[in-house]
């Protein structure tokens, strides 16, 4: 019975490849979400490399090609490549990514060594894969070992979070951590060879490390990336086995791989928070900010050098305090009208600030003071060398971090320099007063 529904689902989805597309596509995608958190992608493709002496030890030892036989060899060889990875590590001077570097090549040159002596046919379909070749045995190996896989994952869920991001903090908890990385090791030489058929035992790294990056690059919750993850990597298997599929001269492995890495290549560029353009467009934004709030700085200090005694700044005088030309500072001028800081006179020949405006501006002269006034009475700084600092700090400063340099200050008048300090009830005052003079300044 279980066997007639096995075809028949087989039967629903077209043949058996999509079904074992899917298989690597889950399996790897879940896995890979711990690979990529912990930093072990190496480790991966150590394992990859490491299991084809254990597929050609299959292909020798059962002349049928048993899938199971061949399952088990290759988990053997990954396992034992563990193993080999730690000894070097625990016995000799030699870091993780050396010894796993050592397995990589020694295994993967035994193992084409070995077969090269043997000339067996169909071990070359292991090196590349090939979803098209799939039997029912091999199917059956497949989706068992995703289901068990799966199982285990979501049974160790938590004990996986916690080693993933903090080992020592497991291990404070109690957590049996050489079993737990014992268990997750062999767990990725489990999910290594459910997808070498698929991609091959040169890429399948790329299917642990790759949808689980791209997932990476979109959330900063593990629940969320392990659900985003599998659905890319169900998705790259799934297409690349179709893409392939209308061109017998292309491989399934690599059209996979290169279909994972083009999702990988949009996220990269285009993901919200994570991508290229995102962080491009934030750091515009912030420069825009900064050059902005330094106007605004600009025009407060020509306000106070003259006691505030005039309602607006000229054109030409804030051009000579910022020494940029007159037309850079016409272009400063509308980013802060544009921006409901400023106003200007009529002809353009002077800018007055609006409430809006008035109040950034002392906030950033506030904290440029409050700032050198910390470094010079805190942190023992000499006068002349704090304006740098403060320059670069006055932006960023929050109004809780604000409050507290004032307490800790105990609310200072004056910085350094003999300046005084924007409080805030004279900023509340001056803001009332331009609000019910605005658009005619001060």
């Amino acid at each position: 019975m279980s066997l007639d529904l096995f075809h028949y689902l087989a039967l629903t989805l077209g043949q058996k490849a999509p079904i074992a597309a899917i298989c690597v596509g889950f399996c790897c995608g879940l896995l890979g979400c711990f690979v990529v958190v912990r930093r072990v992608a190496l480790v991966g493709d150590a394992i990859s490399h490491a299991v084809f002496p254990g597929v050609v030890a299959g292909f020798i030892w059962s002349p049928d090609r048993n899938p199971w036989m061949i399952f088990l060899c290759a988990l053997v060889a990954g396992l034992f490549g563990v193993v080999v990875v730690r000894a070097i590590v625990s016995s000799t001077r030699l870091k993780s990514d050396a010894a796993l570097g050592i397995v990589l090549a020694s295994f993967f040159a035994f193992g084409v060594f070995w077969n090269s002596t043997q000339q067996l046919a169909g071990v070359k379909g292991y090196l590349f894969g090939d979803l098209t070749t799939i039997a029912d045995g091999d199917l059956w190996m497949m989706t068992g070992a995703t289901a068990a896989v799966t199982t285990l994952i979501f049974i160790f869920l938590r004990p996986f979070r916690v080693l993933s991001f903090d080992e020592g903090f497991a291990i404070g908890l109690g957590y049996p951590v050489r079993f737990l990385n014992a268990l997750f090791f062999g767990l990725l030489a489990f999910a290594v060879v459910v997808a070498m058929q698929a991609v091959g035992v040169i890429l399948v790294s790329a299917m642990l490390i790759t949808p689980a990056a791209t997932a990476y690059l979109l959330t900063d919750r593990i629940q969320k990336m392990m659900g985003l993850s599998v659905l890319i990597g169900v998705f790259a298997a799934v297409g690349g086995w179709w893409i392939s599929g209308l061109d017998n001269r292309l491989q399934t492995g690599p059209v996979i791989t290169l279909l994972a890495s083009f999702i990988f290549a949009l996220i990269y560029l285009f993901a919200p928070r994570h991508g290229v353009l995102a962080k491009f467009l934030r750091h515009a934004g912030r420069k825009s900010r900064v050059h902005r709030e330094n106007t605004l700085k600009s025009i407060y200090r020509i306000l106070e050098g003259e006691g505030f005694k005039v309602a607006g700044v000229g054109v030409e005088q804030l051009a000579e305090v910022r020494k940029l030309s007159i037309e850079d500072v016409l272009k400063d001028g509308k980013d802060l009208v544009d921006n409901d800081e400023a106003t200007w006179e009529e002809g353009k020949t002077a800018i007055y600030l609006t409430s809006p405006g008035w109040r950034r501006a002392t906030e950033i002269v506030r904290n440029h003071r409050l700032w050198e006034l910390y470094l010079t009475d805190q942190a023992d700084y000499a006068a002349d060398h704090v304006h740098d600092d403060a320059e670069k700090i006055e932006h960023v400063l929050g109004a809780d971090t604000v409050r507290k340099l004032e307490r800790d200050l105990n609310f200072p008048e004056f910085d350094p320099h003999g300046k005084p300090i924007p409080s805030l009830e004279a900023t509340l005052t001056m803001e009332k007063t331009i609000g019910k003079q605005e658009g005619t300044g001060y």
